[in-house]
């Protein structure tokens, strides 16, 4: 006699198939965040780059003398649009990749970068950046944010409200990537970098630890 049943899975066939799988996925996991978190890192960093462009070009036209910092993003009904619309196509390259909120066309768009006060505080109310005595080591601008950079909570800045910096403890309790040990940041010659992030009480929260020789900071008359 032909025996048609079709063959099945035991029990314990089931059960050593669901832990492979277990395994597998336990194993996989892991390479896909830190591949979506270095695909984050990179999308920040091209967006600080695309902003220090456009504040090269915006600062040529102005004498070097830097926007003022509560509107400096700009907005379309502004009488001083600053970077949008002229020197920014979107807005959207204003919102960290890091930053959760919806992102928006409006003048309430989410802003996720900005200025570096002490730019501001040093160098006068109208400040020109040709004063900064070390451009290549002082930060012009970084992602800002409340806490942990996970939370769309933390991140505050809109078009019409971008919050200044500096930023860091103990308002910033972790770097945006790297398991929140780094941070990226756009300086005054606008190159950018990653930078090493470590709380602290005081500011420059985020700086360069592994060049003793040339630390970064937030003092533009250093």
């Amino acid at each position: 006699m032909t025996n048609n049943r079709s063959p099945a899975f035991t029990l314990i066939e089931m059960i050593v198939v669901l832990a492979i799988i277990a395994i597998m996925r336990s194993l996989v996991y892991p390479a896909y965040t830190s591949i979506s978190q270095r695909a984050k890192a990179t999308k920040d960093m091209s967006n600080l780059r695309q902003i220090g462009v456009a504040m090269q070009t915006l600062l040529n036209d102005t004498d070097q003398i830097l926007p003022v910092t509560t509107t400096w993003p700009g907005i379309s009904t502004s009488t001083t649009p600053v970077l949008y619309p002229k020197y920014l196509s979107g807005r959207r390259v204003l919102q960290s990749p890091f930053d959760n909120r919806t992102s928006a066309e409006t003048d309430l768009a989410p802003v996720s970068y900005s200025i570096n006060t002490n730019m501001y505080v040093k160098l006068g109310a109208s400040p020109n950046m040709l004063k900064v005595v070390s451009p290549t080591s002082t930060f012009l601008m970084a992602p800002n944010y409340t806490g942990n950079p996970g939370s769309a909570s933390s991140w505050t800045g809109t078009a019409t409200s971008a919050p200044d910096l500096p930023v860091g403890a103990p308002a910033e309790t972790k770097g945006t990537h790297s398991n929140g040990r780094q941070i990226n940041v756009l300086f005054c010659d606008y190159h950018t970098e990653s930078l090493t992030f470590g709380p602290a009480s005081t500011e420059g929260t985020f700086q360069d630890h592994l060049l003793p020789l040339g630390v970064k900071h937030w003092d533009p008359t250093q």
